[in-house]
């Protein structure tokens, strides 16, 4: 019996020696914090935009082993609300992914704000809820 305990528990100490150097940590609220950094945003060729539709630039997703890419798209545009991209933020912890979605316009920005973080201000700004600069 002391043999098979032993046996054991060196495969569990000899697997930990060799985890991976990355490791995300996942709580209850989906809050992923992750040791090694998101590579790079990719540039994107945004199609022509879409009346009533907003679009969501792509992101890194982590799926609990590496990064992968999550391809932008168009959102129904939703009265009164902004969508937040998801978005990498360095903490004590490591990286923290924030996965964005929409969210009220008076908490996002108040007024005379970029909103949208295109550079215009929204007293200015024709889309004030889309990023795109043209």
């Amino acid at each position: 019996m002391k043999r098979i305990l032993f046996t054991v528990a060196a495969a569990i100490i000899s697997t930990a020696a060799f985890a991976p150097v990355a490791q995300a940590q996942h709580t209850r609220t989906e809050v992923i914090v992750v040791q090694k950094a998101p590579p790079a945003l990719r540039r994107e060729a945004i199609p022509a935009a879409r009346r009533g539709y907003e679009w969501v630039p792509g992101y890194w997703n982590w799926t609990g082993r590496r990064y992968t890419w999550v391809g932008g798209h168009y959102e129904k545009v939703r009265a009164g609300y902004v969508y937040a991209r998801p978005e990498w933020r360095r903490d004590r912890g490591g990286w923290v992914l924030d996965r964005g979605g929409w969210r009220s316009g008076d908490r996002v920005a108040g007024p005379g704000r970029d909103r949208d973080g295109d550079g215009i201000p929204n007293r200015h700004d024709a889309r004030p809820n889309n990023p795109n600069r043209y």
